[in-house]
């Protein structure tokens, strides 16, 4: 099936390039991306130690911004990284976020009292570098918000809860903290009905789109590998749900995306904030 046409230019706001799928053909990926209208796109940090080979995928290709961070589900993997060192390393020109970092507590491959430690040490991280902090959080609500609300009384940091699949409750109490929400293909996903209905709550000033890729590909890619070129589907859906056309979409969780990922140029094809 054909991309949906994108008037206005697209960000793939988390992505995970460095993943074997994608990089083995990461010149195919990013060619099939502007095609679909996806002009930029920010490579998520799952592992510290695996910085290096991510920042190199940034550096080697304009279109392509990235991140610094433990994964919860890698949190038991390395050891933990101090808010300094995060730091020091999102202090490169091409790193424009925090994380990915925060709970899960569907898979548990991390002890919990780990995961948030790691999960304050990134938000410590964020909160003096002014970055956003792409939160993730599965089956772990309740925790979340109870760190997260500790933490901003320590001092305001930028929230993102990203790829939101949770209990609506988490989006509308994230939304009391400031945080924006990006939806991924699950947004497309005939089950979730849940999920577009949270979408239907958050302010058009809060959204992002997101593929997550490799996973999560949207329909009708369901089942294959996903890719940031299938942000398209995800946004064709997030209009509809609410209510807009595909381009005002594009317009509106571009905007929001330079305005959250402060950091990030904004490439002349973008245009002028509206």
């Amino acid at each position: 099936m054909p991309f949906p046409p994108v008037p206005f230019p697209v960000v793939d706001s988390h992505c995970h390039l460095d993943f074997d799928v994608l990089q083995e053909d990461i010149s195919g990926v990013i060619s099939r991306a502007k095609n679909a209208g996806v002009h930029l796109m920010v490579t998520i940090c799952t592992e510290v130690k695996k910085f290096p080979t991510i920042v190199k995928i940034a550096e080697e290709n304009d279109s392509v911004y990235c991140s610094v961070g433990t994964h919860p589900n890698h949190a038991g993997m390395e050891p933990i990284v101090p808010a300094e060192r995060l730091i020091e390393l999102a202090q490169h020109p091409k790193v424009v976020a925090i994380g990915e970092a925060g709970l899960d507590f569907h898979y548990d491959r991390a002890p919990r009292d780990v995961q948030e430690e790691v999960f304050r040490q990134h938000i410590e991280a964020a909160r003096q570098t002014e970055l956003p902090l792409v939160i993730h959080s599965r089956d772990a609500e309740d925790e979340t918000l109870r760190i997260m609300e500790d933490e901003m009384g320590k001092g305001a940091f930028k929230p993102l809860l990203h790829c939101f699949s949770s209990k609506a409750y988490l989006a509308k109490k994230g939304l009391e903290l400031g945080a924006y929400v990006s939806f991924s293909g699950i947004l497309t996903f005939n089950s979730a009905v849940e999920i577009r209905q949270a979408a239907e709550m958050v302010p058009l000033d809060r959204l992002l789109v997101e593929t997550d890729a490799p996973f999560l590909a949207p329909v009708p890619h369901r089942g294959k590998p996903n890719q940031p070129a299938f942000t398209a589907h995800t946004l064709a859906c997030l209009a509809e749900v609410k209510g807009v056309a595909v381009e005002e979409m594009a317009r509106i969780t571009s905007d929001n995306f330079f305005r959250l990922f402060s950091k990030t140029p904004r490439p002349e094809i973008f245009g002028v904030a509206a």
